[in-house]
């Protein structure tokens, strides 16, 4: 562009021509913006179709929620008693209908109690100097502080032997209370504490404000005479020491040298040994041995007892294999242990014939409720309900009624033509019939009635469902008629959903893969077309980058050679430089203007040719004659077209070189 302006051109500057070169290529660029605006279209389809893949994907996916979970086949259970404490379970399928439980008896476990007193006493005389608070074998640990006998506080320590607590008391009461302990088999308490007045007055404990349990460990209550003694036996069996030395009242007998022992329980062989083995070693061993039976120890009774892990009238079998331990707790039939028979459960149901069950568990193999059981835990009655799992089912039923009006709405938004006040308008996808026809198909696929489907159920409409007028939007008109179906004939609305291909579900889910097939192969053939249009625009304006430059450089080779001309005459000179408009320049080129229009550009260019490229012969014939043969052209456009495709020549033969 430098060039340009250094080259004479300054004093002719009427002469624009960027201007010209601007308006060829606009000329030529109209291809490319059809093009670029034929992509936009695409772009916008392949957008709405996206948005229709992703409504139709969404109606698969809730036809699909249709079939899962045993939708149509769960259950729920309702009790007559608002407060009901019974649990009840249904599976899927379960008979659906209303049944009275009246329960006479619960189920209760067999057990053998223990006999009392397996625990060895505190001590085996009535000298108690050497037992320590802190280490008595008793349930419960002496806490440090205060108790109260006849209204004076008694502080005691866990250092404290029991025959000092004796003499704190005789103490505090001025020698008018003792205390004495009376060993296992004595009178008046086996294995326990008297306190006793002198005095003959009211022998009176405790205080709100004690701070020491020792009257609660040692079982001291009032009873508003002037002697209180021990309510039971004080020593217990220790748990956490070995069973050799947890101080049970009957030693073991029949061990091995090293202490090695066996029990059998229900069948069940456990083994042990007294050294090494706590008590508490033990029972856990023997509740976690798969034997069925439960041991604890009760400490109240100081008495161990044995439970079976079930209800059920069924027995217990406990014996010594090799040993004597449950001799030595008491569990044997010859140590004193007490057998008592389990219950079974006795209840009716709908007023039928007495029932039985082992267990508070009533399932359908004593009740015959087909997919039903109930635990009951109190003799009462109740009438338990079972149904379908309605809401369930609406929710999906409703879900896919909502996913499929989706997909109808976008359809017809997407390809609806409508007119007003003589305009017509077009939507995205308004030349698309393919797609236009899906919503008719859905239509179709949702209203006929399914095939090979036995049962009250045969179409949409047997469910109260139906299109609003004539649109193709799906509502539920009578929801009673809804409700009594999901409630009443599930299997019947299951059989319509999901029989095989032809039911609802299959049929619409077939249809529908169809339809997405079909938008995927859209999307893909525009996204092709687009690109192919990508491509054929890169190539042309590729084209007109190339005529730019090169119309670019033919004007500056124009303008040098118009510079280097003026010495050869200034007429021509003029002629060519003064503005388009004018006669002289219009003059001299009456046939171009005739062939393109004075307002097309190329004419000037044609002039340039004439003026400075022509043969002499040529362009005094053109001069001489061109006025009157332009006129003569005016009504003769096959002959003005044969002249233009001459003119072309020499034009393009003059820009491209």
């Amino acid at each position: 562009m430098a060039g340009i302006q250094i080259s004479g051109l300054l004093s002719n500057s009427a002469f624009d021509w960027k201007t010209i070169v601007s308006e060829l290529i606009a000329a030529d660029s109209v291809p490319i913006t059809n093009l670029k605006a034929e992509q936009t279209t695409n772009s916008s389809q392949v957008t709405a179709l996206g948005s229709l893949q992703a409504d139709l994907t969404s109606l698969q996916t809730s036809l699909e929620n249709l079939r899962s979970g045993d939708l149509f086949a769960a259950r729920t259970v309702s009790s007559s008693n608002s407060n009901s404490t019974w649990q009840s379970t249904s599976a899927n399928g379960a008979t659906l209908g209303a049944y009275t439980f009246a329960v006479q008896h619960l189920a209760t476990q067999a057990q053998t109690q223990g006999a009392t007193g397996v625990g060895s006493g505190l001590n085996a005389t009535g000298t108690v100097t050497g037992l320590t608070i802190a280490n008595l074998n008793v349930a419960t640990p002496i806490t440090a502080g205060t108790f109260t006998v006849n209204g004076q506080q008694v502080t005691v320590a866990t250092t404290d032997s029991l025959q000092d607590v004796f003499n704190k008391i005789a103490a505090g009461t001025g020698g008018d209370v003792t205390g004495a302990y009376s060993p296992g088999g004595s009178v008046p308490v086996s294995d326990g504490i008297t306190l006793t007045s002198g005095g003959g007055h009211e022998v009176l404990l405790g205080a709100n404000n004690d701070t020491s349990n020792f009257l609660s460990v040692m079982k001291l209550a009032n009873n508003g005479t002037p002697s209180t003694s021990s309510s039971a036996p004080l020593g217990t069996v220790e748990l956490s020491a070995p069973i050799a030395s947890a101080h049970l009242s009957t030693a073991l007998t029949g061990l091995d040298l090293s202490g090695n022992g066996s029990v059998t329980i229900n069948g069940v062989t456990i083994n042990y040994n007294a050294n090494t083995d706590t008590v508490s070693t033990l029972l856990s061993r023997i509740n976690q041995s798969g034997a069925g039976v439960s041991i604890t120890y009760d400490s109240a009774n100081n008495r161990f007892n044995a439970i079976n892990n079930n209800t059920g009238d069924v027995g217990m079998g406990l014996a010594d294999t090799t040993g004597t331990l449950l001799a030595s707790m008491g569990l044997t039939a010859a140590s004193g242990g007490t057998f008592s028979h389990g219950q079974n459960a006795q209840f009716t149901v709908n007023n039928g014939p007495p029932l039985s069950s082992a267990s508070n568990t009533l399932d359908s193999a004593v009740t015959g409720i087909s997919g039903f059981s109930v635990t009951v835990n109190s003799q009462t009655t109740e009438t338990l309900q079972i149904q379908s799992n309605t809401s369930s089912m609406q929710s999906a039923i409703q879900d896919m009624i909502s996913k499929f009006n989706t997909v109808q709405t976008d359809i017809q938004n997407d390809t609806q033509i409508t007119s007003s006040g003589g305009q017509v308008t077009t939507s995205v996808l308004s030349s698309n019939q393919e797609v236009a026809s899906w919503a008719s198909d859905l239509k179709n696929m949702a209203f006929d009635a399914v095939t090979g489907v036995t049962g009250s159920i045969q179409n949409l409409d047997n469910l109260g469902i139906g299109f609003t007028g004539t649109s193709g939007q799906l509502s539920v008109i009578d929801s009673t008629k809804l409700a009594d179906a999901l409630a009443n004939n599930p299997q019947d609305v299951q059989n319509f959903f999901l029989t095989g291909n032809t039911g609802f579900v299959g049929r619409m889910y077939g249809g529908l893969i169809k339809q997405l097939g079909e938008n995927t192969n859209e999307q893909g053939n525009l996204t092709k077309a687009n690109t192919d249009i990508g491509t054929h625009i890169t190539t042309l304006q590729n084209h007109l980058n190339d005529e730019q430059t090169q119309l670019t450089n033919a004007f500056i080779s124009m303008l040098d050679a118009q510079s280097k001309a003026q010495s050869e005459g200034t007429t021509l000179t003029n002629a060519f430089f003064q503005n388009s408009s004018s006669s002289s320049s219009s003059s001299s080129c009456w046939i171009a203007r005739a062939v393109y229009g004075a307002r097309n550009p190329r004419w000037l260019v044609f002039r340039f040719w004439l003026l400075q490229l022509a043969p002499a012969w040529f362009r005094g014939l053109y001069l001489r004659h061109g006025e009157r043969f332009a006129s003569w052209l005016d009504d003769k456009p096959r002959v003005r077209h044969l002249i233009r495709r001459w003119m072309d020549a020499r034009i393009d033969r003059l820009l491209h070189t």
